[in-house]
């Protein structure tokens, strides 16, 4: 430091080289970042830069003003998700809204949200949980337009194509439950054949239209299947075997979205934006398995503190997800993580609120989808913010 100050203070010829010195003396100093303008100029120190927000750890805070839409002033929600028909007695879930901690997530801005997404695409691919988003969004964007259904499959085709005329913009929808090629064996309702290392071609073929591929899948794998891998069967879930494997659905689980992720990354056409959804929760049920009674009757969040910690087949699939998505080379790709999040939401799906009462149907209560409104409208405040940023 005496040094320091005879330079600083001392004669003028050793003026000009001050500001190295002055420089090495603050090294220790943590934070500081100096910044040249040019040869000639003096230095200054700029403020470090402000760690961005981790926009996926948080709480749920109350909220007067959500939700953003009803049922009434959106026409495009499926009757199993669609709680306030179907006589939801307490809506006190619909008045809370995500907050990270230590910064804010803006209110979903549906004017916003298309001037991002003028004249660019969104395919959603995936399963029922994909539907749910999308649908989600379909309503949140409802204030400014409705688009045109341009799907050009007939109306039982789970796969849809809306375009919003105004911005260019196109919305796409496609069924793919397990991301990879997969057929129902024809004599075992229920029971699928998925190809592990296939794509599925009905997206894949179509994906140079995309300027963002949203994936996620989860739930499906939980069902009865079989594993093959260069179309030899190398194992299964929940069947019968005529061969030795230790193979479960955690590996067809991460084979799946490994194997998606590089068809993109091969895909010389496929300039897009991959995002990587996480899993959403598949362990609300209380009292029971989903087909022993099971329901999710809560009526408020869980805080952060209260939520009990995954384990088990969705740990292990969260894990995969990822592990897969810090794998992913030659793809552009972003994380979309919910999953906190909604692990504190047991109050937002559907339970028996997603039909009559006395219908009689072939369904177990639905703690899996979510409410519409509901929670899950917070993926879009959060897939707003990340295509803001990305853009």
């Amino acid at each position: 430091m005496v040094l320091c100050f005879k330079l600083l203070f001392g004669p003028s010829a050793a003026i000009f080289l001050s500001a190295v010195v002055i420089l090495s003396c603050f090294t220790n100093v943590p934070h500081l970042q100096v910044i040249y303008t040019d040869e000639l100029s003096h230095p200054y120190v700029a403020p470090a830069p402000v760690p961005k927000c981790d926009i996926f750890r948080g709480e749920w805070v109350p909220d007067p003003d959500s939700p953003q839409y009803t049922n009434e002033t959106c026409d495009f929600i499926q009757e199993h998700q669609n709680c306030m028909r179907y006589g939801r007695p307490d809506l006190d879930f619909l008045k809370w809204r995500w907050k990270p901690d230590g910064c804010d997530l803006p209110r979903f801005d549906p004017h916003r949200f298309l001037q991002v997404v003028a004249n660019k695409s969104v395919a959603f691919v995936g399963d029922s949980l994909a539907r749910n988003h999308m649908q989600s969004l379909f309503c949140l964007l409802a204030k400014v337009e409705k688009p045109k259904d341009v799907s050009v499959t007939d109306r039982t085709d789970p796969n849809m194509i809306l375009y919003y005329e105004g911005y260019n913009f196109t919305m796409y929808l496609f069924w793919s439950p397990f991301l990879v090629r997969s057929e129902e064996v024809a004599d075992q309702p229920g029971v699928s054949r998925l190809y592990l290392d296939e794509p599925d071609d009905k997206w894949l073929s179509v994906a140079s239209r995309f300027d963002y591929v949203l994936l996620s899948g989860a739930n499906w794998f939980t069902r009865q299947s079989y594993f093959y891998e260069r179309r030899q069967l190398v194992g299964g879930m929940y069947v019968a075997l005529n061969l030795t494997s230790s193979l479960t659905n955690r590996h067809s689980h991460r084979m799946a979205f490994r194997t998606a992720l590089r068809a993109l990354a091969a895909d010389a056409r496929f300039r897009g934006k991959v995002i990587l959804r996480t899993l959403s929760p598949m362990s609300h049920f209380e009292g029971g398995a989903y087909d022993k009674g099971g329901d999710c009757r809560r009526t408020r969040p869980y805080r952060a503190d209260e939520t009990a910690p995954m384990e088990g087949v969705e740990l292990e699939f969260y894990t995969s997800q990822l592990e897969e998505f810090r794998e992913a080379k030659g793809l552009d790709v972003v994380l979309m993580d919910p999953t906190a999040a909604m692990l504190m939401r047991p109050d937002g799906h559907p339970s028996r609120y997603g039909h009559w009462p006395d219908e009689k149907r072939m369904m177990y209560n639905d703690c899996i989808h979510w409410c519409l409104p509901g929670p899950i409208d917070a993926w879009n405040d959060m897939l707003l913010h990340m295509l803001s940023d990305s853009n």
